[in-house]
């Protein structure tokens, strides 16, 4: 299988291009090649394919085999690769993915795209559409036990799930003890992704993240999206805020009027 080695922010994905290659089975795919030791190595598998709807289609899949909807760092990469390899060579461009059609504005460099401005779409904010087993409108500032300790969490839906913990000394969590009781919580019936954030001043945020499927990654991008959302809910940040990850830095941005997230960030 011929694939392409790519990263957002340190979020790694193995790259296929459904263009030339074929693949049975993606999701066992996913699984054999994301093993870090025995395998190539990545937060999981992410194929190219054609689109009746967009220049390009994403085809997302976490490393334990399970499908995604959408990858914020992934669809930076997908934008790089159409653009790169002539798929699609425009600097605006869109791509389908299973939440919605993304469009997507390129930073050229030396005729390579290096950096990519996503139009995210809106924040949920329903309970019901995130998914979370609540009533009410939204789920903001909310107290959750999870094992024996309370926490007050924020949810919303960026295309996938997110429950974002707001904490100070989050360099010393251990979210491998802490990560999986949100994941398998039985509020969230579809799993969900957690970010631990800590407010650094008013226009700039610092998280780790917990992704359902695949553990600790050094970023996600619709988490940093949902993590802006919900500190600019919290009255923490202002409307443009950067969020700081493990990999590196992400600029979010939300129009607050039309309900619209931008994220940019390098692929």
């Amino acid at each position: 299988m011929k694939f392409t080695k790519m990263h957002g922010t340190g979020n790694d994905y193995v790259y296929v291009n459904l263009f030339e290659e074929t693949i049975s089975d993606i999701s066992d795919a996913a699984i054999r090649v994301s093993d870090r030791h025995f395998g190539i190595g990545s937060d999981g598998l992410i194929a190219i394919a054609p689109s009746d709807v967009a220049d390009c289609r994403m085809i997302m899949y976490n490393a334990d085999g399970t499908e995604g909807a959408m990858c914020g760092n992934g669809i930076r990469c997908v934008a790089k690769y159409a653009y790169d390899h002539d798929i699609a060579k425009k600097e605006h461009m869109t791509i389908e993915t299973k939440s919605g059609i993304k469009t997507i504005d390129l930073t050229v460099e030396n005729g390579k795209a290096a950096y990519a401005k996503v139009n995210m779409g809106k924040a949920i904010l329903d309970p019901k559409k995130i998914p979370v087993k609540a009533e009410g409108d939204t789920f903001i500032s909310q107290e959750i036990m999870v094992g024996d300790k309370p926490y007050t969490v924020t949810c919303v839906s960026m295309g996938n799930p997110h429950c974002v913990v707001f904490t100070e000394g989050i360099d010393t969590l251990d979210l491998e003890k802490t990560g999986p009781g949100f994941e398998h919580h039985p509020l969230f019936p579809d799993r969900i992704n957690t970010e631990f954030v800590e407010v650094i001043d008013e226009h700039t945020l610092k998280m780790r993240v917990w992704e359902r499927g695949s553990g600790e990654t050094m970023a996600c991008g619709t988490g940093a999206c949902a993590v802006a959302v919900a500190s600019i809910l919290a009255g923490h940040t202002e409307d443009e805020v950067e969020v700081e990850l493990l990999g590196g830095c992400l600029q979010i941005r939300w129009d607050r009027e039309k309900n619209r997230v931008f994220m940019t960030g390098p692929a």
